[in-house]
């Protein structure tokens, strides 16, 4: 009889949950126990708290040379590069450049930064100024202190990769929920569809929608998971790479698409553009959709949305 077997575990600093159906609970722990490590090699790769990890060592040689990669790290950065510039860099990898301590979204903040002081590290963030060569496999940033992370891309990523281990593996279904971003194949062990629900902006606990999905990535973020209120605004955690200023105006953004990598990617645009650039840039791309919440708790959905 098939049954689900889950594991909750914090990894790559968030909160991972991987659910797969099986008949057999020796095998089931063994496939968790691979998708665990899968997701523990991605982070050793791309995390920017080891010296030694790959991404530190593009930042460490920015503008002074270029860095052999392994093809895994050289493909991500060469996909984050093509969704920058779909989204006119909206997306941008090398927001890692806007110094940590502007933003720490700990309660300890009373004021915004220094605007001159943003202006100045802004200068750092382009994603036109990393250098691929597919060749001899290296990434080199072009100027001293440029500075690339995977935030916006990596959990996605992982997801993704443990998904496509599982399969491998022989796991008909399941689902890898990597702390709001998550991609599912197959059923649950009842037969049906899986069901995700969307976080309510104003009670993250209490979904204000279900959605029944097979082999579909959802990724939601909001303003309601890590935010600052300086003077009655709410500033959202994520940081327009354009201004270095965070966001603002827009609770919760949810993304419906084939892979998790790209929903993961495309819910920092959306959430930044603006409502009516971010909806008219989704429309014109197939199988991605999005909801996007305001503060007023107006619901904007994408074109092949339809809710009940």
């Amino acid at each position: 009889m098939l049954k689900e077997f889950r594991r909750a575990q914090r990894l790559m600093g968030n909160a991972f949950e991987i659910t797969i159906v099986g008949d057999n609970e020796t095998d089931a722990s063994g496939h968790l126990d691979a998708a665990v490590a899968e997701i523990h090699r991605i982070e050793q790769l791309l995390t920017t708290f080891k010296e030694e990890s790959q991404t530190n060592l593009i930042n460490s040689n920015a503008g002074l040379a270029p860095v052999k990669v392994d093809r895994e790290v050289f493909g991500l950065i060469e996909r984050s590069i093509r969704i920058s510039n779909i989204t006119d860099g909206y997306f941008d990898i090398s927001y890692g450049g806007i110094d940590k301590r502007f933003w720490n979204f700990d309660r300890a903040m009373t004021h915004l930064p220094d605007a001159s002081l943003i202006k100045e590290q802004l200068k750092l963030v382009n994603y036109k100024n990393i250098v691929l060569d597919a060749v001899a496999c290296t990434v080199y940033l072009k100027l001293p202190g440029m500075r690339i992370g995977f935030g916006g891309i990596g959990k996605g990523y992982a997801a993704e990769m443990a998904r496509a281990l599982l399969v491998q593996r022989g796991v008909l279904s399941g689902v890898v929920n990597a702390s709001g971003d998550l991609t599912t194949w197959g059923h649950q062990a009842d037969g049906k569809p899986w069901t995700i629900g969307i976080a309510d902006p104003d009670n993250a606990r209490l979904p204000f929608s279900y959605m029944n999905i097979t082999d579909m990535a959802v990724a939601t973020s909001g303003s309601y998971e890590k935010y600052v209120e300086i003077e009655g605004k709410r500033y959202s955690h994520t940081i327009n790479p354009k201004t270095g200023l965070p966001v603002s105006g827009i609770k919760s953004i949810t993304i419906i698409c084939p892979n998790a990598e790209i929903a993961d990617a495309m819910a920092t645009p959306v959430s930044i553009m603006g409502i009516g650039p971010a909806l008219y840039m989704v429309n014109q791309i197939r199988h991605l959709e999005c909801i996007i919440i305001d503060d007023a708790n107006r619901i904007y959905p994408s074109k092949n949305i339809h809710l009940k």
